[in-house]
């Protein structure tokens, strides 16, 4: 029988607060969407003194025999006084039957709405929850927590806490990331570029929907100006650089550009497109050397993964788009990656539309159609039949020379 092999961690981040880290290599499409061949951790946390010990969260269903384990280390869960949760969705909450059953002594303090949640994916009626209030302040034991409700962060029932005799900001999904992340704890001077990446990509893919609640959100934990040493979320790396994590998810939430680059996203069935897009790059690197073109090709050998597409959508200066009519629509794979980037990664963007076509041409329109209600800022729409031709081509130029002149 197959055992798959996972990664457990124990880190020590403060005096009395451990981090209890499962490295996920085994899932594939986190949340059964999004690609992640660079795997995601699972992160919860521990609090310990001699009046209380609090447990942040659990790891997810399945992994339960391995998150006891990794408590044993530090605790017997019979010794847990309170279980915090910020997060009901199973990649967090899924061992806490595993808990309450082994300690039924431990009270739950969570979002009121977490209760019926509870009840509902894990059949446990009997616990001792206690519902906590938005900005309630709470003393376990010699420790004090405080509680801000986070809503659609992404689901209605997030919260963050702040363990006050500790300095950290527990933030649930928010600030989390893909990747098994190198460091620990993370700041300016040792967070990489490709973590960066991987985080962006995260925020995009499962918050992303939900982007016009982070400003609102992070406004309000700001604005009580706690003293932050520490943000600890519930997938990747923890930061000591609190005003560095908050820039990042403020220009993500607001769609800004962070970077000269345009991404090309087209599929060819059987080179016609293709060769309009290379045509198209072609022009623009010819008028702006310094413009980086990340391109995202679906074809008959390649499949570019729409995870990786929204993380570089959201923080670019333009987006080019290229399908062919399929059957009267747009190219399947296309069709759904330009619904994901409407609901996902609608932002203030020029954009080009290419389309080919055999003996109808309707995909530019619909395509068009598609993204008309968004902030997408459709530069043109150049649909032709066949091959590339010279009257194509002066189209190319002439939506070129719109594209990198607008902003």
């Amino acid at each position: 029988m197959y055992e798959p092999v996972l990664k457990t961690n124990v880190f020590k981040i403060t005096g009395n607060t451990y981090l209890l880290r499962l490295d996920d290599t085994e899932t594939k499409f986190f949340e059964a969407l999004w690609w992640i061949p660079e795997g995601v951790t699972y992160n919860a946390y521990l609090y310990v003194d001699e009046s209380a010990t609090i447990l942040f969260d659990t790891w997810k269903k399945g992994y339960c025999d391995l998150f006891l384990n990794t408590l044993s280390k530090i605790v017997d869960v019979k010794d847990i006084d309170y279980l915090v949760i910020h997060h009901m969705e199973p990649d967090h909450s899924g061992c806490i039957p595993h808990v309450l059953k082994r300690n039924s002594n431990v009270r739950v303090l969570a979002h009121p709405l977490a209760k019926d949640m509870i009840k509902s994916f894990y059949s446990i009626n009997n616990m001792k929850f206690k519902p906590v209030r938005d900005l309630e302040e709470v003393s376990l034991g010699n420790v004090k927590v405080k509680f801000m409700y986070t809503p659609w962060l992404h689901w209605p029932e997030t919260i963050m806490s702040y363990l006050v005799n500790e300095k950290i900001l527990f933030s649930g999904d928010v600030f989390g990331s893909f990747s098994i992340p190198e460091h620990v704890v993370v700041d300016r001077t040792t967070v990489s570029e490709e973590y960066i990446k991987f985080m962006r990509k995260y925020f995009i893919d499962v918050v992303g929907f939900y982007r016009h609640y982070v400003e609102r959100n992070l406004k309000k934990i700001l604005d009580l100006k706690l003293d932050i040493e520490i943000v600890a979320p519930l997938h990747g790396a923890l930061w000591s650089d609190v005003d560095l994590v908050v820039s990042y998810y403020m220009k993500w939430a607001r769609g800004e550009e962070s970077a000269n680059k345009i991404v090309v996203i087209y599929a060819s069935m059987y080179g016609f497109v293709k060769e309009a897009i290379n045509k198209l790059i072609e022009l623009i690197k010819a008028r702006d050397k310094n413009v980086e073109i990340i391109v995202y090709e679906i074809s008959d050998s390649r499949r570019a993964e729409v995870s990786d597409i929204l993380g570089d959508v959201i923080d670019s200066r333009a987006v080019i788009l290229g399908a062919s009519t399929y059957e009267s629509r747009i190219f399947p794979y296309i069709e759904y990656i330009v619904d994901q980037l409407k609901y996902k990664a609608n932002s203030a963007k020029p954009l080009i539309i290419v389309s080919s076509y055999g003996w109808g041409g309707v995909a530019g329109k619909l395509i068009k159609d598609k993204l008309s209600s968004t902030q997408f800022n459709i530069i043109e729409v150049i649909e032709f039949k066949g091959k590339v031709n010279d009257k194509v081509v002066n189209a190319f130029k002439e939506a070129v020379d719109k594209l990198l002149h607008t902003k």
